[in-house]
């Protein structure tokens, strides 16, 4: 298509308009890793069936608060032997990573800290974000479409002129600013306390969200 050239009768104005939003995460997301290790392949391997079902029905037992539970990575492999030679194997060592994806913030501080609890048991996170089809993403495009249009009337206005027509808008970016994955914390702890312990507090970390258009106008002729 024709690019539109601009004319002294239909002169034209191209700006950006920027939309940013803070606003509270919508879910959180933690990452569960379950451990085995010994000297025995097959008690290691029924250590570590053991441990991550455990940890998966404590996840479930949550019901309609965790939105997604999935395994991730699988690995049991040998230890070889530090001295001597041969294939020498010392032991086996297991370990199965889950990732769970929260919306009910109220049980997220009991969940990590039960599921920390357990035996062998690392957990990391929590990592927060927006829904993909969260309404924020749109009220930023909104934001940055207005913000637009008020820098082309600006400029047409400081020319003693007004915009007549769009001529075209493209959308430059949109994005969603949260922490960094080693920004999460790590708990580790090896169940043997009598009571279990209390439920750690988590506080949401709110979430920017960026959104950027490009827009051109035509503008009337000015009054220089």
């Amino acid at each position: 298509m024709t690019q539109q050239q601009p004319t002294p009768e239909a002169p034209q104005v191209t700006v950006r308009g920027e939309g940013r939003l803070e606003v509270d995460p919508e879910l959180a997301r933690i990452g569960v890793s379950v451990r085995a290790r010994g000297t025995d392949r097959s008690s290691v391997l029924a250590a570590l069936t053991s441990r991550n079902a455990e940890a998966i029905a404590l996840v479930k037992s949550y019901g309609e608060a965790v939105a997604k539970l999935e395994t991730g990575a699988l690995s049991v492999s040998p230890e070889p032997a530090r001295h001597g030679r041969g294939e020498r194997v010392r032991g086996y060592q297991g370990w199965v990573h889950l990732s769970a994806e929260l919306t009910d913030f109220t049980a997220l501080g009991e969940l990590t800290t039960r599921l920390a609890d357990l035996e062998w048991t690392r957990v990391d996170g929590p990592w927060w974000a927006l829904r993909p089809d969260s309404p924020a993403y749109a009220e930023a495009r909104r934001q940055a479409v207005r913000e637009a249009v008020r820098r082309a009337r600006e400029y047409a206005e400081a020319l003693g002129s007004s915009l007549v027509a769009l001529l075209e808008l493209s959308d430059t970016g949109l994005g969603q600013g949260g922490p960094a994955p080693m920004g999460g914390m790590r708990m580790a702890f090896a169940a043997e306390a009598v009571e279990a312990p209390a439920p750690m507090e988590l506080e949401p970390q709110r979430q920017t969200v960026t959104a950027e258009v490009a827009a051109r106008f035509t503008m009337a002729p000015p009054a220089l």
